[in-house]
């Protein structure tokens, strides 16, 4: 998530202080992902060395306000128009919990799946229900239409989580049959071999 370009997304719309940044991101995400104020304001001094962002004065409560350069500007455009990398994913914990969890000794994998799957099931429906009391309140503003398509995507990316987990099991139940089925028929194919070795006692 970059929170240097949603702060810029927001000083677009004119000056602001910290808090009221902060303030603003949360709301336009639905407290999502919540700022602490340091990182605001750590972010707003990176932003600040590289000429995107410059101090404008204070308001009449003597917060120091911030305002977007054009350097600032046209590093938002440049986001906006550059799609979001995929070809290097962040590292999914889930994904790597479960791919140590094969074959690790003592560790039952479809009991690992199973209760993520519960666990994801109900962020699903809590997701839901959000959207549902959004929609009951008629998105008012472009804020509500944000936090609408915030909440539609942690929907879509819970449904997307609990297929994979159906498809994890599924795997882990052929490979689990097929390794049953395994021995057996390498034990008939040694038997041939063996049959076939020996001497013929026949005259």
């Amino acid at each position: 998530m970059s929170i240097r370009h949603g702060l810029l997304a927001l000083l677009e719309r004119g000056p602001r202080y910290g808090s009221r940044l902060r303030t603003e991101f949360e709301s336009r995400t639905g407290s999502t992902w919540p700022l602490n104020i340091g990182q605001v304001y750590t972010t707003l001094s990176r932003l600040e060395r590289d000429g995107m962002v410059t101090q404008d004065g204070e308001d009449d409560a003597g917060h120091a306000l911030y305002a977007i350069t054009e350097d600032g500007r046209g590093e938002l455009r440049s986001w906006f128009g550059t799609p979001v990398d995929r070809s290097n994913p962040p590292r999914d914990e889930l994904a790597i919990k479960l791919a140590m969890a094969v074959g690790a000794p003592g560790v039952d994998i479809r009991a690992v799946i199973q209760s993520q799957r519960s666990h994801t099931l109900k962020a699903m429906q809590d997701y839901t229900r959000l959207k549902a009391q959004a929609l009951a309140d008629v998105p008012a503003d472009r804020d509500d239409v944000a936090w609408l398509l915030v909440v539609e995507q942690l929907i879509f990316q819970a449904e997307a989580e609990a297929r994979w987990l159906d498809h994890c099991e599924s795997r882990l139940v052929r490979l689990a049959a097929a390794a049953a089925t395994e021995p057996a028929a390498s034990t008939g194919r040694e038997a041939t071999r063996s049959a076939a070795s020996r001497p013929s006692t026949r005259r």
